[in-house]
């Protein structure tokens, strides 16, 4: 799988997953996950799933300063509904890095390891997601304003001559390379700006 080279360049975010000690599925429950794993499961690369990813990062890194995040630990909140604007795909991946999921996850075993009851839509939070650790109550809010990291100029116009297939081989060759721009801007430039990434503890 050939993909752009700043993938390998994006953070990766390590968590503890019990269920995966307790099954043998990873040792010591470390699963380590990249960027490109996310890109794998939304079958693409857009600012959608690099916010996505990078605000799971940046909550979890939070939430956790001393030790891993515990995944299947922490519950999940979005202020939009499911169905609205691009807060499934946001959902997708987010579920992925923690293992949270309202009523399809795994069940658990004698009681433990229960993944359901751990992801909610249309959530009274301030911001756009909300991550909580279920151990201690701690909650940070997290959102990705993204508008002050624009696509390169043009970016729009070769994206609709792509779709209605008359775009030449160069002005295809130059959409991609603009619009893999832009992710790469806000992960690798943007990751640490407070401005595009804030994180804001919820007071307890």
């Amino acid at each position: 799988m050939q993909t752009p080279a700043f993938y390998g360049q994006v953070r990766s975010l390590t968590v503890y997953d019990p269920l995966a000690e307790f099954l043998g599925a990873a040792e010591n429950g470390r699963i380590e996950y990249h960027y490109i794993d996310a890109v794998k499961l939304a079958g693409h690369s857009c600012p959608t799933v690099a916010a996505a990813y990078w605000m799971t990062l940046k909550a979890l890194t939070s939430l956790y300063p001393d030790s891993l995040p515990q995944r299947g630990g922490i519950r999940v909140e979005f202020r939009q509904d499911l169905l609205s604007g691009v807060t499934g795909v946001i959902a997708n991946v987010v579920a992925m890095l923690t293992g949270a999921t309202h009523d399809t996850g795994f069940k658990g075993i004698g009681g433990r390891f229960d993944r359901r009851k751990l992801l909610y839509f249309s959530a009274d939070v301030a911001e756009e997601i909300r991550f909580t650790r279920v151990d201690t109550g701690q909650a940070v809010d997290v959102a990705a304003r993204m508008q002050g990291v624009p696509f390169a100029p043009q970016t729009v116009e070769l994206m609709q001559k792509c779709l209605d297939g008359s775009a030449t081989q160069q002005e295809t060759a130059q959409f991609r390379e603009n619009w893999q721009g832009r992710v790469r801007s806000l992960l690798l430039d943007h990751g640490d700006d407070a401005g595009v990434f804030p994180v804001f503890p919820v007071p307890r």
